[in-house]
């Protein structure tokens, strides 16, 4: 999407390259203004009687320019033509985006929903356990142009949009006929993926996983039993060292390259990778039918996969119908943007080839038509004098941009699948 460098989603879950909201998304220089100039005092907007203050929009753009690089008004100017916006749409932009803000915090109070700081604490923390200590962790905050204080608002916008659409947006459950039909979707999706069990052994225990392998290969020992007893990947052990189809999973490189080379019920040599030694059985191979008529065609697995993505979308679906019904009851005020604001300049300079053409074509076509108007009216009477009237039609040009929408539930509905010790 064209404005996807002004927001950034925070997730909720699966945090791991998400930093901040806002206009954060493509911080070049990691510098974070601290002092705003050019603030001009005002309200921007009212949300139901809120007030969203004129220099807090400034700020939030004015600090994306200073994160992105864009502090000039040549690269400033240069951005906004390519993405077809000008200063008076970044500012709706950014004004829709704390009015979204505004009213998650209304609903939520007016529904009893609220976000502990526990809760908040918890999502912090995991951010915070990717990197190696907390100056690593305030540089990457600092060079995302942002703060602890302004990522945890956001991680609470998150949460608390989370936990409001659990309560509004009731979703239906998937009919039969839902299901069926995204079976017969995702049916040829999965083609081919493999269900595999394995068996762990410590890196430095070659000697007795070579010896299990060879009684396995001799029939003196079933592969469910031998992960029982053997694997130290304990989760796995108590189903037979059962880690469930590659398609729903994610193994490490070593781990799917044996996978990939084994056929149902065939077992590998020894693997290594950097969880210890692997002995792997192909288990199981899906074959997508020609024609899917039923869910029982597909492994339990892909359907109840199915049946979450299919909840999934009900969901999101429901709260987005709930969110716009809320959002067209709400009495939002949005106010003309000063002259004075530090971010605004004359775009008339950037106007790409294109639109410079179509104004020359537009106004050539004016002045003949006012030509031949008044040629028209000469002929028709040369007693009485006519003066054609020459009437500018200026249309106007707007540039369609997809909005950004800093919405954080989105993000914590597509986690990644966690990985296992086959991993």
């Amino acid at each position: 999407m064209k404005t996807s460098k002004l927001f950034q989603v925070v997730a909720t879950a699966g945090l791991a390259g998400a930093l901040a909201f806002g206009l954060l998304g493509c911080s070049s220089n990691g510098n974070e203004s601290s002092t705003v100039e050019g603030l001009t005092g005002g309200v921007a907007a009212t949300v139901n009687g809120t007030e969203i203050q004129e220099d807090t929009v400034t700020t939030y753009i004015q600090n994306f320019r200073e994160s992105a690089g864009y502090t000039d008004e040549e690269s400033w100017g240069s951005w906004m033509a390519e993405q077809g916006m000008d200063p008076s749409t970044v500012r709706e932009q950014v004004i829709d985006y704390y009015v979204g803000q505004e009213l998650i915090r209304q609903a939520a109070k007016e529904n009893n929903v609220s976000v502990e700081t526990s809760e908040v604490d918890e999502v912090v923390n995991e951010m915070k356990a990717n990197y190696e200590d907390d100056e690593a962790w305030q540089n990457a905050l600092s060079q995302a142009g942002t703060d602890e204080e302004t990522y945890r608002s956001s991680v609470e916008i998150g949460l608390l949009e989370q936990k409001l659409s659990e309560t509004v947006a009731k979703a239906e459950e998937p009919s039969d006929e839902d299901m069926l039909q995204y079976a017969q979707m995702y049916a040829t999706a999965y083609d081919g993926a493999k269900r595999s069990s394995h068996i762990l052994f410590n890196a430095g225990d070659e000697a007795t996983a070579q010896e299990v392998l060879d009684r396995i290969n001799a029939g003196e020992l079933d592969f469910a039993d031998a992960a029982r007893e053997y694997s130290q990947d304990e989760a796995s052990a108590e189903n037979g060292g059962d880690v469930g189809w590659d398609k729903l999973s994610s193994f490490v490189t070593e781990y799917t390259d044996a996978l990939n080379g084994l056929e149902r019920d065939q077992v590998s040599g020894l693997v290594t990778s950097d969880y210890g030694i692997h002995i792997i059985k192909c288990t199981d191979v899906f074959t997508a039918p020609e024609e899917v008529t039923s869910t029982d065609q597909l492994p339990s697995e892909f359907v109840d996969t199915i049946r979450t993505t299919v909840e999934n979308s009900n969901k999101s679906q429901a709260f987005s119908d709930w969110y716009t019904s809320y959002e067209e009851s709400a009495d939002i005020q949005i106010n003309e943007m000063p002259e004075n604001v530090p971010y605004s300049l004359d775009m008339s300079k950037y106007e790409t080839a294109d639109e410079s053409s179509s104004t020359d074509s537009s106004s050539a076509a004016t002045d003949a038509a006012s030509s031949s108007s008044a040629d028209a009216s000469a002929s028709e009477s040369t007693a009485s004098s006519s003066s054609a009237e020459s009437t500018e039609s200026a249309s106007e040009s707007t540039a369609s941009t997809d909005e950004g929408t800093a919405s954080a539930s989105e993000g914590s509905s597509s986690s990644q699948p966690a990985e296992t010790t086959a991993n």
